[in-house]
């Protein structure tokens, strides 16, 4: 019986590691990924930017890692100034944007031509400084105070949804894409919210819709 037990194990045993070098093989075939990268810039906020306060600056890198999976990152620096409401503030500072999106469709010809949509983890890191906050005086009247530049932090999410296509037989595409995004946290400078964040915009409101078009290099 010790015998038919040890013979038992034994090949259970060849069995379990032939299994799970078939299933590593498989992980290993599907896993197959070669550097690959589409880089971009937004030419269109960056435009607008020469004929309005908001100044802004934004890239983004991207590689497919599988078939219809791409990772992404966007990076950028904005300056703005919010007068409204009798608020007068300005912000400046860099933006980080990390995600994903999944390829819906594509042509077949060409996998990097289709639509996509995806979601990203995004941050913010500026200056402020508030030059005028509306505030109750004596008697009910209106005014404001000042408060010195202050260094601030705001936290987002944000969806991305787009499509992008060759331009003719180049490794250049464009790419244009929206981004609907969601205001998570803000620190705040004397129990003030901020008025505008870096790669979020106006920051009044929780909810904002962002656009971007692009032209990327691919290689």
């Amino acid at each position: 019986m010790k015998a038919k037990h040890i013979f038992s194990f034994f090949f259970s045993f060849l069995f379990i590691i032939n299994f799970a070098q078939q299933k590593q093989d498989s992980v290993k075939a599907k896993w197959n990924y070669k550097p690959n990268f589409l880089v971009g810039f937004d030419v269109l906020n960056a435009g607008i930017g020469l004929f309005s306060h908001r100044k802004i600056f934004q890239g983004f890198v991207s590689s497919r890692i599988q078939k219809n999976l791409h990772a992404a990152a966007n990076a950028g620096f904005e300056k703005n100034v919010y007068q409204k409401n009798g608020y007068d503030a300005t912000v400046n500072g860099p933006f980080l944007k990390l995600g994903a999106f999944y390829m819906l469709a594509n042509d077949a010809e060409n996998s990097m031509n289709g639509f996509y949509a995806g979601g990203k983890l995004a941050g913010s890191f500026y200056n402020q400084e508030y030059k005028a906050v509306p505030v109750r005086g004596y008697g009910g009247s209106e005014t404001s105070v000042a408060f010195p530049s202050s260094n601030q932090s705001s936290y987002w999410i944000e969806g991305t949804v787009g499509g992008r296509v060759q331009l003719f037989e180049s490794p250049f595409y464009i790419d244009v894409n929206i981004q609907p995004k969601y205001l998570v946290f803000s620190t705040k400078q004397e129990d003030i919210k901020p008025m505008i964040v870096p790669g979020f915009g106006k920051s009044s409101r929780k909810f904002n819709i962002g656009f971007a078009w692009n032209i990327a290099y691919y290689f």
